[in-house]
């Protein structure tokens, strides 16, 4: 079992950048991929962006070129630069175990034009 903790959040402007954090703990060795996923009122949850154990990146086409996805130790980090109002929701911290997921609580972000 892994817990999952984002931070980070809050109010940005547009063209601004924010990182958003999240902390896992528990059996950190099962995961297999990571990946961060967001939900604006009103529109289904997506997958904003994905690494591997091995570490290859996967991206949504609208965040590409201004969001980036890292790891280190047990922390992954989501930096998001040139940010637009369209980006304002709910970020969720994803794990992706043997045969289930793990997910956090969410932080929110709200981008201001």
């Amino acid at each position: 079992q892994v817990q999952l903790v984002e931070s980070g959040g809050g109010l940005v402007q547009a063209g601004g950048s924010l990182r958003l954090s999240c902390a896992a703990s528990g059996s950190i060795f099962n995961i297999n991929a990571m990946g961060w996923y967001r939900q604006a009122p009103g529109k289904q949850r997506e997958m904003v962006a994905r690494i591997t154990r091995g570490g290859s990146t996967n991206y949504a086409d609208s965040v590409k070129g201004r969001f980036t996805i890292s790891r280190d130790k047990n922390m992954v980090y989501l930096q998001m630069n040139s940010v637009k109002p369209e980006d304002t929701a709910d970020y969720y911290c994803n794990a992706q175990h043997w045969g289930y997921d793990s997910w956090g609580q969410g932080t929110q972000v709200t981008v201001s034009s």
